[in-house]
C-alpha cells in the first residue's frame, strides 16, 4: 500500500475573513480522501497565534466563531481529528509570527520539522492569500496548494491586478486608483479627479481586501466621500471603478473556476443573481439573498470568450492551482463582457461557487481537493528544477 501523504490544513488567520476560512476548512476536513491523506489541522487565531491538535480543533469547532462553524463539521469528522499531533507548531510558529525578535526562518524550520508533505492553506484575505504566508512556505521548501508569492500578491492587490490585465490586453472597465493620504490631504481635488475620469455610478473599493468588505456602489457625488472614507478604513490604496450597466440596470455577475498550473483549464460559467444591488459581504455570507445559476444562460460564443479570458487572466497574474475569475456583463445593448478580478483562494465550502462550478463540470468535491494537492506537488517538483547558484 502506498504511503499516505501528510497534509496540513491551515485555517483561520488574522484577516476579516477568519470565519469564512473556518467554514472552508471544515468542509475540506469532512470531505478529504482519508484513504490517501493523513490530515493535520493547523489553526491561526485572530491574534496570529498558531495552534495544533485539540487547540486547532476547538478553534475550528467554534471557539469565538459562532454556532455556524460548529454545525459545518460533523461530529464524526470532528472525532476523527481527535488525538492528532497535540499542539503542533503552537509555540515556535506563534513566536515567529507575533511581534517578537524572532526570524521567519524559525517558522519555516518548524514546519519542516513536523514532516508535512503538503500544506493546504485555506486562508482568505490579508495575511493568507496576499503572498505573505506563501513566502513562509517558500522558506520552508514545502509544497503548498495555490499560487506563489507573486500571483497571490497580484491577486490581492486590485490595482496591480488591473495593470497586469491591461498589459495582457484583457477587457476591463475604466478605473482610477488614489492613495488614502491623497484623499485625506486634498478631498476636493480627489473628487474632481474622479469625476473627470469616470461617470456615475462607480464602485469604490479598498485595493487590498476580499469578500466585498469595504465596497460601496456610488450613485452621485453625495455618496462618494462616505464611500471613500469607508474604503480607507481597510487599505492605503483606494480603487474607483466605472459601473457596468449604467444608473438604471445592473450588470450580470458571472464567475468561472480555473484549475491547473502551467496548462490550466476552465469550468462551466456560473452567474450570481444578487439579492441586493450588488453582491456584497452580507449577500455572500449573511442574508442568503443571492441566487447562483449554474450554468449561466449564455451563448456558446459568450461562454468560450469568458473561459478563454479567465485562463488568460490566470496566466497574466502567474497564478497556480486554483482561482475563481469574476466577470461583469452589460445587461442589455452590446452585452460587452468585462474581466473584473481573480480570487486566488475563493470560498471552499461544498456550497461555494468554486467547488459548485467544478461539480457542474464533472469534478466532485473530494476529487477536487485531491487534484489541488497533486497540483501543489507538481508545482513544487517543477520549482526544484531551478538552480539558485552557479555551478562550481
Amino acid at each position: 500500500m502506498a504511503k499516505k501523504l501528510r497534509v496540513g490544513i491551515l485555517f483561520g488567520g488574522r484577516s476579516g475573513e477568519h470565519e469564512v476560512s473556518l467554514l472552508s476548512a471544515a468542509s475540506i476536513l469532512k470531505a478529504i480522501d482519508r484513504t490517501r491523506f493523513d490530515v493535520v489541522p493547523i489553526g491561526i487565531t485572530k491574534a496570529g497565534r498558531w495552534l495544533g491538535g485539540e487547540a486547532a480543533e476547538e478553534l475550528l469547532l467554534g471557539r469565538g466563531a459562532g454556532e455556524a462553524i460548529s454545525g459545518a463539521l460533523s461530529v464524526q469528522a470532528a472525532e476523527s481529528l481527535a488525538g492528532r499531533e497535540p499542539q503542533l507548531l503552537a509555540t515556535p510558529i506563534s513566536a515567529a509570527i507575533q511581534p517578537e525578535p524572532r526570524s521567519a526562518m524559525t517558522a519555516a524550520s518548524s514546519i519542516r520539522a513536523h514532516s508535512l508533505d503538503v500544506l493546504f492553506p485555506v486562508l482568505h484575505g490579508t495575511f493568507g492569500e496576499d503572498g505573505t504566508i506563501q513566502g513562509l512556505f517558500e522558506l520552508a521548501d514545502i509544497p503548498y496548494v495555490g499560487s506563489g508569492v507573486l500571483g497571490s500578491a497580484a491577486g490581492m492587490d486590485k490595482d496591480a491586478m488591473k495593470r497586469l490585465f491591461m498589459a495582457a490586453k484583457l477587457p476591463i472597465v475604466k478605473f482610477k486608483t488614489i492613495l488614502r493620504s491623497e484623499w485625506e490631504k486634498a478631498p476636493r481635488k480627489v473628487i474632481q479627479q474622479i469625476e473627470a475620469a469616470l461617470k456615475y455610478p462607480v464602485f469604490v473599493k479598498p485595493a487590498n481586501l476580499g469578500s466585498s468588505v469595504g465596497i460601496s456602489k456610488v450613485h452621485d457625488r453625495a455618496e462618494l466621500a462616505p464611500a471613500l472614507d469607508e474604503a480607507a478604513k481597510y487599505d492605503r490604496k483606494l480603487m474607483i471603478e466605472a459601473g457596468v450597466g449604467g444608473r438604471k440596470s445592473k450588470a450580470r455577475e458571472l464567475e468561472v473556476a480555473v484549475l491547473g498550473n502551467d496548462t490550466p483549464r476552465a469550468s462551466v460559467v456560473g452567474e450570481i443573481i444578487p439579492g441586493k444591488e450588488f453582491y456584497d459581504y452580507e449577500d455572500k455570507y449573511l442574508s442568503e439573498g443571492s441566487k447562483p445559476v449554474i450554468p449561466a444562460k449564455l451563448t456558446k460564443a459568450q461562454v468560450k470568450q469568458i473561459q478563454e479570458t479567465a485562463i488568460a487572466a490566470f496566466k497574466a497574474c502567474d497564478l497556480a492551482g486554483l482561482a475563481r475569475v469574476d466577470f461583469l456583463m452589460e445587461p442589455d445593448g452590446k452585452r460587452r463582457i468585462f474581466l473584473n478580478e481573480v480570487n486566488t483562494m475563493p470560498g471552499f465550502t461544498q456550497i461555494s461557487m468554486y467547488p459548485k462550478l467544478w461539480g457542474a463540470s464533472g469534478v466532485g468535491y473530494t476529487n477536487l481537493i485531491s487534484e489541488l494537492i497533486e497540483l501543489a506537488q507538481e508545482r513544487h517538483a517543477e520549482k526544484k528544477r531551478t538552480r539558485y547558484t552557479r555551478e562550481g
